[in-house]
């Protein structure tokens, strides 16, 4: 828990890590709580045309207890990988805390996954169980003779399908439970990295990866649990986002989480979300603010409550964080963290560590730096590697399987992300671009992440990548690719505008000396643009000429 100290100074230098001998996620989510208050409302599910649905603390540990003990039926044992393809809801919820009870290993998957990615993640991990629905299951078939290692297929659903357990059978069959007892450093987690610069690792977690989590998250949310705290995100619980950075701490704090079912990201129905259900505190990827962007005065529209905001997972931008103070009424917090070490800088709004434009400070209880390649901290206003220093409790214990690239993840006592970054003297941190994203022309190199933000601030720009593309005489040239808003239509004249903004509120030699005009973006599940496809298509395209 982080103490009630007003003053960051204090509170990071302050600050002390009481990692407890024993530890298990599942437990200490839900039957810590059950104990003491089994009516508390820990779970409440949105429902846009039916009446919302609350689940207690008391029926979460009883109902996940009892899934534990039907898996342990089935087969699954200790250590085994057991994947979750749900979307956000009781039943995801309930098979993870399932899973970390059993002592077995949660693999969630998320729902934009096609056959191929699930395929390469179920085979990597050898997971022998699966918890999904219907739209999984189909997805599955396609699949299933090409995994040996899946033994069971456990279905949320209202219908039976062949070579498949119901879940409600097995969550509500009152069974008891004893949770395994294991260490801050038994594994409990993998989550595959989201593939922006490579094919996806199992990056293996700990369960203290949600003790980890819980200073950072305190900061940016100013010390939640606060009365009438109610979290909410749009991200997909499989994200680390979705799952760490809401879920699992709000729910280990008391906090109640709303969840919403799967849909294509709608401005409208999130602030309806928002309203309905009272919501307080929010995870909003930076990709959903900008989307935000498209409803006008939405406090005059929405009865909104929102105490605190924490966005995280690409860089939040100047332009966005200025609109969500003008439109929402709250100073956004930026966080920063990886897959494999989460939540390790953080803006904190309400405590006056907040730059625009920057991630925020090292989070209480972590030490980050800037790094050259030789592991050697540099000094403020020196362009290098954003790096964590080990042992951190949020760190991951490896990659599942590739000791190799666990290996040449670290330089010393440095675990590397592979963000170029910089870091001024008052210790604020601002993301550069990742090492693949940076653009080299004419001799500068240019971040891509401060053009998208300018672009961002365009009237007719929704979303908006910036890569390098080959060019014999630059080495590279910027280039733009451009999803415009509904109804404005892609010619010379937007075009010249964009380049205008860019090289009057920037430089001249950043603006983008190409604009691509697309439909969509391609994006991960956590909702960061894949940069590596765009550049393999500049490329090709560079080629061809």
């Amino acid at each position: 828990m982080l103490p009630k100290i007003e003053n960051y100074d204090e509170l990071y230098r302050d600050f002390r890590w009481r990692i407890p001998e024993k530890f298990n996620i599942g437990v200490a989510v839900s039957d810590a709580w059950a104990e003491r208050e089994p009516e508390r409302v820990c779970l409440q599910h949105f429902r846009p045309r039916d009446a919302h649905l609350s689940l207690t603390y008391g029926a979460f540990a009883a109902r996940s207890s009892a899934f534990a003990a039907a898996l342990a039926q089935h087969g699954v044992k200790r250590g085994d990988r057991v994947a979750i393809f749900l979307p956000q809801g009781f039943e995801a919820a309930i098979a993870h805390v399932a899973i970390y009870k059993l002592g077995a290993i949660a693999l969630p998957l998320a729902l934009l996954f096609g056959v191929d990615a699930l395929e390469y993640r179920l085979l990597d991990a050898g997971a022998s169980a699966i918890v999904t629905n219907r739209f999984g299951y189909e997805r599955l078939a396609a699949i299933r003779a090409k995994l040996p290692a899946l033994a069971l297929v456990v279905l949320a659903d209202e219908e039976d399908e062949p070579g498949t357990v119901r879940f409600d059978r097995l969550a509500n069959s009152g069974k008891r439970f004893a949770a395994a007892d294991t260490t801050p450093d038994d594994p409990a987690l993998m989550i595959y990295t989201s593939g922006t610069t490579g094919p996806p690792k199992g990056a293996l977690h700990g369960h203290r990866v949600l003790l980890g989590h819980l200073p950072g998250f305190q900061f940016h949310h100013h010390f939640l649990p606060q009365p009438g705290d109610r979290m909410w995100t749009p991200a997909d619980w499989a994200w680390a986002g979705g799952l760490l950075n809401a879920l699992l701490p709000a729910l280990l704090l008391g906090v109640p989480v709303v969840s919403s079912p799967a849909q294509k990201f709608d401005p409208h129905m999130a602030f309806r979300i928002m309203e309905e259900m009272d919501v307080r505190n929010a995870f909003i990827p930076p990709t959903a603010l900008r989307l935000l962007k498209a409803v006008d005065r939405p406090r005059d529209r929405y009865a909104l409550k929102l105490r605190t905001i924490g966005s995280a997972g690409e860089a939040l931008g100047r332009e966005t964080f200025e609109w969500a103070k003008a439109a929402l009424g709250i100073d956004v917090s930026e966080f920063y963290g990886q897959t494999e070490c989460n939540i390790v800088i953080s803006s904190a709004a309400d405590l006056g560590v907040l730059k625009p434009g920057s991630m925020g400070k090292a989070a209480p209880g972590h030490r980050v730096a800037i790094i050259d390649g030789e592991g050697r901290i540099l000094p403020p206003g020196t362009v290098g590697q954003v790096a964590v220093q080990r042992p951190d409790p949020v760190m991951f214990l490896g990659y599942w399987r590739n000791e190799r690239a666990t290996e040449t993840k670290f330089i010393g006592d440095w675990m590397t992300t592979g963000d170029q970054g910089v870091m001024d003297a008052e210790g604020y941190f601002t993301f550069f671009g990742r090492d693949d994203d940076v653009i080299t022309s004419s001799g500068y190199r240019i971040g891509p992440g401060e053009i998208e933000d300018c672009l961002a601030g365009h009237p007719d720009v929704q979303l908006a990548a910036v890569i390098g593309k080959p060019d014999p005489v630059r080495t590279e040239i910027v280039k733009a690719y451009v999803v415009l808003r509904p109804g404005i239509s892609a010619d010379d004249e937007v075009a010249a505008g964009i380049r205008d903004r860019v090289k009057t509120r920037l430089s001249m030699h950043e603006y983008p000396r190409e604009i691509e005009f697309v439909d969509s973006l391609p994006l991960t599940t956590s909702g960061k643009v894949i940069r590596r496809l765009l550049r393999d298509r500049a490329a090709a395209e560079a080629l061809s000429k």
